[in-house]
């Protein structure tokens, strides 16, 4: 009965409501962005629209290791990624100013992409070639400055069954080239509330968590270093995830990627 009065609640008051509030989030984003304040207006309505997103839809958070983060330091951000809450979560509750690395694809969402693109969140062309991804790196290293952050999903794409994927390189590369320090982050419950099996439909109730951990410093450069920093990284998200762990077979990192 519950379930059901949930549902009846996110279709006929919440789908409304948030519907109406991305729209106006976006449409804010994009003229703030090109009249105003430009840092301002990137993160701060995004992350007003994800608070609210999670908090229309009722569902709790608990967040675990805030007094970890140094608010001067920027960090290259690698949280697992469990499913689309993923976004609001980190984004609503992590309180860090930081962009986000994203697939170039979502650059087509229509008026989201153009509000992410005015708010200098860097798009990864991943067939794109040398010259894309140094210009990629150029822009990160641009942004991370004076403690803002970058947030990558070193999975790459969300998970199947709640458990971690391989990690891919770009992540652990970038904060190899800059020298700067990883910042951990194990997402909780976004599985449960919209599983990616499910596409987009009703959301269940479940409790959303983040749970930050003490930051990787750079610890050297080169393959082996970065090999053995995503293995680390891999371990620590893990070692807060819900889910009975299953290291894939071929290891914790993609040697393609």
């Amino acid at each position: 009965m519950l379930k059901f009065l949930y549902r009846i609640y996110q279709l006929f008051i919440a789908a409304p409501i948030l519907l109406v509030l991305t729209l106006f989030t976006a449409i804010c984003t994009i003229i703030g962005c090109t009249l105003f304040n430009a840092e301002w207006w990137s993160y701060y309505p995004g992350r007003v629209w994800s608070w609210l997103f999670v908090r229309i839809l009722l569902l709790p958070v608990h967040i675990e290791g805030s007094e970890l983060m140094d608010k001067q330091q920027s960090y290259v951000i690698i949280p697992n990624h469990q499913g689309a809450f993923d976004i609001f979560l980190i984004y609503g509750f992590l309180h860090r100013h930081f962009k986000w690395m994203m697939k170039e694809e979502l650059r087509q969402i229509p008026l989201v992409g153009k509000a992410c693109e005015s708010a200098g969140f860097i798009f990864v062309d991943q067939h794109g070639g040398p010259k894309k991804m140094k210009a990629m790196h150029d822009r990160a290293r641009a942004i991370l400055q004076g403690g803002v952050s970058l947030v990558i999903f070193p999975e790459g794409a969300r998970t199947w069954d709640g458990r971690m994927r391989r990690f891919k390189r770009g992540a652990f590369q970038l904060a190899d080239e800059l020298q700067l320090p990883l910042l951990p982050v194990t997402i909780n419950g976004s599985f449960e509330v919209l599983p990616r099996s499910r596409g987009f439909n009703f959301v269940n109730w479940h409790p959303l968590s983040l749970t930050i951990h003490p930051a990787i410093p750079p610890q050297g450069q080169g393959t082996e270093a970065e090999r053995d920093v995503m293995q680390k990284a891999y371990d620590i998200i893990e070692s807060a995830l819900h889910v009975v762990p299953s290291p894939p077979k071929e290891g914790t990192y993609n040697p393609e990627d």
